[in-house]
């Protein structure tokens, strides 16, 4: 994943930080917040009745449509067509329509560039026709970019001299605000966004505030809505997990072994998806939907071994993680290692065929390896859990703060008390991972 570097350095001048001060106490900056705190609300609303939409897709193309043509049960080899024709309307997405479907989320988030308003229809039918048809992907990556896209149109709609700065900022608020919640909590968005934003230094300070602002009424909204609609949550959350005491001598033994697994697998995906990638979008119209064949292959090779529903290994793993942790101890060390195995590879194959976001996989496969390798001495479930989500997450999005944060902040009190395990998995597999990188390549 190209991570995106900033513009500026990491520190910053007394000139830098004065010319900073002097924009936060403008007028114009002030303006800036007004219009933060105008577009949250209507962009969070559409972020949310998006994800709804999303959720309701997937019910519609694996329980509703198979009941409807008169099956009382969806077939085994129902994924097959689904994700066949969702390979296909993608492709066409990917093929006609302008922006190809949005940023390939093998190259992760990008806030290089202002997200062109022509091409937010076509990222709207790739995600839909990903999502919907049970890729192994997220829908945050779509988010982003329709957040910072519906931002900019409202401004050019009212104003047309605005400039390109002024424009990338509002743009990176609208993203702020579709996220918010999407994650658990809107902290965790506000440090993706961060993390992969072009600002630095002092600079940072001028999107912080009012990208927090937009991602504090974005929350807002979305718990307004869920109890405003009766729809659900759309946000990701777990269950009360067991309690965890102090991390033991062998807990931390075992954060260096969970670091360097990730990196490997990590390594092992990316490299999959980097060869698929090529001849991927030189023919999206015939290996896309070939991309969607294998991935219900492997799902109906998983449902078939172990009995279990082929939802494993379908889909962001956003709904499912929340099951994995509270019944893992009930699924064989087997079942566990062909879940990562079949999941893992879906998840490189959409990872370069399909249009989504790769947060949700990534944190699904490290708590299901983290849950294999808890039937070991030595390392609590949640601990494992814990550790492989931060692991795997580093890996995939090569963002450090934000993958302790996603595997900390959703275990509440919990996640205190492994902090400090999941700090070195995300160190060590930080570290291995850019060993394992190819030589001359970018960080993503």
């Amino acid at each position: 994943m190209a991570n995106t570097t900033a513009t500026g350095p990491a520190g910053g001048t007394p000139d830098d930080i004065s010319a900073v001060t002097a924009r936060l106490r403008s007028p114009a900056y002030l303006r800036v917040l007004l219009v933060a705190t105008l577009i949250g609300v209507p962009i969070s609303a559409a972020a949310y009745y998006f994800l709804q939409l999303v959720r309701m897709l997937d019910g519609w193309t694996y329980h509703d449509l198979p009941r409807a043509l008169g099956f009382p049960a969806t077939p085994l080899w129902w994924p097959l067509p689904a994700l066949a024709l969702g390979g296909v309307f993608t492709a066409l997405a990917i093929r006609y329509l302008p922006g190809r479907g949005g940023h390939v989320p093998l190259d992760g988030f990008s806030t290089t560039e202002l997200p062109a308003p022509i091409t937010l229809p076509g990222v709207l039918v790739a995600a839909l026709a990903s999502l919907g048809a049970g890729a192994v992907l997220g829908p945050e990556a779509p988010l982003i970019a329709l957040g910072g896209g519906l931002a900019l149109c409202a401004v050019r709609l009212a104003r047309r001299d605005v400039s390109q700065q002024a424009l990338a900022l509002i743009a990176a608020t609208g993203s702020f605000a579709a996220i918010s919640a999407l994650l658990g909590s809107p902290i965790i968005g506000a440090f993706l966004l961060m993390e992969v934003s072009t600002f630095a230094g002092p600079a940072l300070g001028l999107v912080l505030i009012p990208g927090l602002l937009a991602s504090g009424i974005g929350s807002l909204v979305f718990t307004g809505l869920d109890a405003l609609t009766g729809l659900g949550k759309v946000s990701l959350t777990l269950p009360a997990v067991p309690p965890l005491g102090r991390p033991q001598l062998s807990e931390f033994g075992w954060a260096l072994v969970i670091g360097a697994l990730a990196a490997v697998a990590g390594a092992a995906i990316r490299w999959l998806s980097s060869r698929w990638r090529t001849p991927a979008e030189q023919q999206p119209l015939l290996l896309t939907p070939m991309a969607g064949l294998i991935v219900a292959g492997l799902a109906i090779a998983y449902t078939t071994t172990t009995s279990r529903d082929f939802a494993d290994v379908l889909f962001s793993g956003q709904s499912a993680l929340g099951p994995l942790l509270t019944h893992g101890a009930e699924y064989s060390v087997p079942a566990l290692l062909l879940l990562v195995a079949c999941k893992g590879l879906a998840y490189s194959l959409c990872l370069s065929s399909f249009r989504g976001g790769p947060v949700f996989p990534a944190m699904y496969l490290g708590a299901a390896g983290g849950v294999a390798l808890s039937h070991l001495p030595g390392l609590p479930l949640v601990a494992g859990a814990a550790m492989g989500i931060g692991a795997m997450c580093v890996v995939m999005l090569k963002l450090p703060l934000t993958s302790v944060l996603l595997a900390t902040l959703l275990l509440y009190s919990d996640g205190v008390a492994v902090m400090p395990l999941v700090i070195v998995a995300v160190v060590v597999a930080y570290v291995v991972s850019a060993r394992l990188a190819p030589v001359g390549r970018g960080s993503r």
